[in-house]
């Protein structure tokens, strides 16, 4: 997590909510990372989840990643707990949980549901307090006036608001 945490860090200085991910192999070795790029790439599928897995498929060479991990520092939205079902991810393990828009629990829980052809093991509120607070940072500022001039850009995160 510290790790993600590490790259949600990065997001920022594009006016991307800060949100970082890693992608570990069965054997624990880092095989991809990826932060928030909607802003820095006009990308709307950018998310630092799916940027983490692609990075993980290309260093593999194929797309099934059955036995890594994914650690995200935000509970997945639904299309990047799609994309961990589809890319047969065996675990996620996020920091902070979110209720308004998360889809591995929360909202919804697209990772484990049955009438999928793959179920994803979840693992939440690993440092949650840290991730949280670097998203209730970011908003912070620009509720502030600091990079309030990205299009769609959310001017509060608290538990259970949503980030995407």
């Amino acid at each position: 997590m510290r790790r993600a945490l590490v790259g949600a860090g990065l997001a920022p200085a594009t006016g991307d909510v800060p949100v970082g991910a890693v992608v570990l192999g069965p054997d624990g070795a880092e095989l991809g990372a990826g932060h928030n790029a909607r802003e820095a790439d006009g990308d709307p599928t950018a998310h630092a989840e799916v940027l983490a897995l692609r990075a993980a498929a290309r260093a593999l060479g194929h797309w099934r990643l059955a036995g890594c991990t994914l650690v995200v520092t935000l509970e997945p939205c639904t299309m990047c707990a799609g994309a961990l079902v589809l890319a047969r991810v065996s675990r996620v393990v996020f920091g902070a949980w979110d209720p308004k828009a998360g889809a591995a629990g929360s909202v919804r829980d697209v990772v484990r549901d049955s009438r999928l052809n793959h179920r994803v093991e979840v693992v939440g509120g690993v440092l949650e307090a840290e991730c949280g607070e670097l998203l209730r940072a970011f908003f912070a500022d620009r509720r502030d006036g600091a990079g309030a001039s990205a299009p769609d850009a959310a001017t509060d995160w608290e538990p259970g608001a949503s980030t995407r």
